[in-house]
This record gives structure tokens, sequence and C-alpha cells, in this order.
């Protein structure tokens, strides 16, 4: 077998049609990828405006994050937490100094981030703040998505995630998002936490009023409950600041990170907060065989270094502004609204012209990667490296896939 066999896989049925349905993805098999381009298996290159939900930030094949992985692939790649590594301590005090908390609990997917988060704030509740044993309750909001796991999806109000998948984990409230005074209104003395995406990233990049947050968090101070900001698709760098929540100098007590933090190399997660919170875990209570492993700790690391230049940050300000505006310029044809901050958009198709779907097909054909979302919104998120004149070819594509529809209709 020749080197090249051996490395790249026989692709006779490179659509996987063993594959579970779990995703309904676009007609493109995908083979490489640098920056922000990727190339399908026959060579046709296409421009990549999802990032994998905002985990490829910082580009496919960053040359910075291979050459820290590469670098620790040669030395060691998991020990487990039964020991200690000489990339974990570094990697959670440079990460606990780019939020300003004290302590990280390292995970490996987004949905363990908030299932550790959930069971952090639950011992917070009944160790710290005294709620009767099995009585605790986590605010969340209508329209989130936190992940697919069994308790997530329990407190989920889309029903492709969440019917068919009971019996439901109790122990969750649900408010309207964006809405303050209803969420204050359901605080109670069993109400540990209030669990929320500063932007809704999965619901169609829905952008909360500028006073929401800080309404949320007084509210939270005034009794004693914990915010917890998903930042795992807003964070890093996507809204212009390095998290959501920096929009509008909102602290939470909790951050839960992921996507990104891996750099497109590795799935790694967090939950980074301060000690008096994160502190309530006791040895043994909760692990992960590869959370915080020396190779997630490297990449995290490189992440982090890249994340305190402010470049990735600035970049998704500058590109994202220019974005929205020729975004909006499209608002009466055929775009029905527009939402988003920094480098991501929600961008939300007449029904009268067709579905996202049908946008994000006709887009691919012209080279040019997205996804749908809620049948009638498709999404934009491309990598933070992406070039100007390539992010503005882009945007032509949708104007012209558009108009596309347009005519069509009228004909």
């Amino acid at each position: 077998m020749s080197e090249t066999s051996a490395a790249v896989p026989e692709r006779g049925d490179a659509r996987g049609a063993h594959l579970a349905h779990n995703y309904h993805p676009l007609p493109v098999v995908i083979a490489s990828g640098e920056g922000a381009w990727v190339r399908d298996v026959d060579g046709r290159r296409y421009l990549d405006c999802l990032a994998a939900y905002s985990a490829v930030n910082f580009g496919h094949s960053n040359p910075v994050l291979l050459d820290a992985a590469r670098a620790q692939l040669e030395r060691i790649t998991l020990t487990s937490r039964a020991f200690e590594s000489d990339m974990l301590g570094p990697f959670a005090d440079r990460l606990a100094a780019l939020a300003g908390k004290d302590m990280v609990l390292p995970m490996n997917t987004g949905a363990e981030a908030v299932e550790s988060a959930v069971k952090i704030a639950r011992a917070w509740g009944y160790r710290v703040k005294g709620v009767e044993p099995g009585k605790a309750n986590i605010i969340v909001a209508a329209g989130n998505f936190h992940g697919r796991t069994t308790t997530i999806i329990s407190f989920s109000d889309d029903p492709v995630a969440h019917d068919d998948f009971g019996p439901y984990t109790p122990g969750f409230t649900t408010v309207p998002y964006a809405d303050a005074a209803a969420l204050a209104r359901a605080i109670d003395d069993n109400t540990v936490a209030v669990l929320l995406e500063p932007i809704q990233g999965e619901a169609g990049i829905i952008v909360p009023p500028a006073d929401y947050l800080p309404a949320v968090r007084e509210a939270c101070t005034a009794n004693n409950v914990l915010l917890i900001a998903d930042e795992i698709q807003s964070g890093l760098g996507r809204t212009g600041t390095t998290f959501a929540c920096d929009l509008v100098g909102v602290v939470p007590d909790l951050y839960l990170l992921g996507k990104a933090l891996g750099g497109s190399i590795v799935p790694v997660s967090a939950v980074v907060g301060d000690a008096d919170v994160l502190g309530v875990l006791r040895a043994g209570e909760h692990g992960s065989t590869f959370g915080g492993n020396p190779l997630a700790a490297s990449v995290g690391l490189a992440v982090i270094a890249m994340l305190e230049t402010g470049e990735p940050q600035r970049r998704a300000r500058e590109l994202g502004e220019r974005m929205h505006q020729q975004l909006h310029a499209l608002v009466g044809e055929g775009v029905v609204a527009v939402r988003g901050v920094g480098l991501w958009a929600g961008i939300d198709i007449s029904p009268a012209l067709g579905t996202g779907r049908e946008v994000c097909e006709r887009l691919m054909a012209r080279g040019v990667l997205a996804k749908d979302t809620h049948e009638s919104t498709i999404r934009l998120a491309p990598p933070l490296v992406v070039e100007q004149a390539d992010l503005d070819w882009a945007l032509e594509q949708l104007a012209a896939v558009l108009r596309e529809l347009r005519e069509a209709r009228a004909a």
C-alpha cells in the first residue's frame, strides 16, 4: 500500500450511506480546507460561511494551531486526570485570565460544558445557597439551544430536538427570551441559576435588546442566583469581542465555552468561573477521561494566545460591520429581516421566495456554503480569517440567488 493510499481512505461511498440520519447535510463532500476555503472530493472550492457553527473561527488548517498540535502529538496526547500534565495547568491559568475568573473545569464538547454547569449550579444551590435537597430549579429561555443530551433537550421547545425522547429531566423553568421582567418574576427561593445564550444562535442569531443582559445580571445578583452564559457559539471572537457578554458589559458567574476553543482540531470545552462557585465540586464528583488532555490543552493555549492579541476580535468587528451593511441592503429584495453582530448573521428569507434550504443549495452551486435553520432563516458565520474581498463575493452570490428566485417566481 502506498503512503498516499494509506493516508486517504477509499471514497467509494464518500457520502456515508451507512451513517445514522441525524443530520441533513447539503450534498457536498469536503476533502480539505485552508483559511476560509474548503475543497470537495472533486477539487471544487467553496467559501465556508458556516465555520462549523463557530468552531472554525480561526480558519481551516491554521498553521499556528497545527504547529501546536504537531508538537504535542510528538510528546504525549492523553494521561487522564488521574495524573497531572504539563500543559493543563498553563491552559487553565491563561483561560481563567482571559475570562477574568479563578477556575476552569476542562471538558470536551459544548454539551458536556452545559451538563457540567447544571451539576455545578445545583451543588452550589444545595451547599452554598441552602436550597432544600432535590428542589433546585434553573431558569432557561424559550428558543434556547444548549445541546442535545437528554437533560438539555428536556428544556428545549424545539420539537425536532425534544419530541419522542422522554421521559424528561425536571428542574427547569422556561421564560420568554429577551424579557427580563418575566425572568425576574420566575425567580423563587429554589432558583439556583439562570442559563442563557447572550445571543441565541440556533434560533436564528437572535440579539436581545442592549438592556436585557444587564437587567438579568441585576436580578440574579439581587436574588443570589447564578448567571450562566452559554458562549459556546457566541464566544471567542465571533461577535467582535472576546465574549458576547462584553458587548453590554455583563460578567456572568459561569462562562460556558467550546467550539472555537479547540481550534477546529480537537473538541475542547470548559466551564470558567470564580472559586466560590466552581469550588463546590469535590474530587470524584465529576470528570472526563479526555477532558483537559495534553493535546487539547496545547491547542487551547494556542487559541488563547491568538485571542490575547485582540486581532480576531478586531477583524470580526470590522468585517462584520461591512457585512451587515451589505445584508441590510437586501431587505426588501427577498430578505425580510437581518440580525446579528460581528461576523454572525441570521437572514430571514421571504417564504414567498423560497426556503432557507433552497437558498443554501443555490449558494452551494455558486461556491458558498451556508446553513439554514427553522425553515426560512439562513446563517452566515465565516471564519474570522476570511478576506474582505472573499466575503464581498459571497454576499454578491447571495444577492444573485435572491434575484434568481425573484425572477423564477415572477415567470
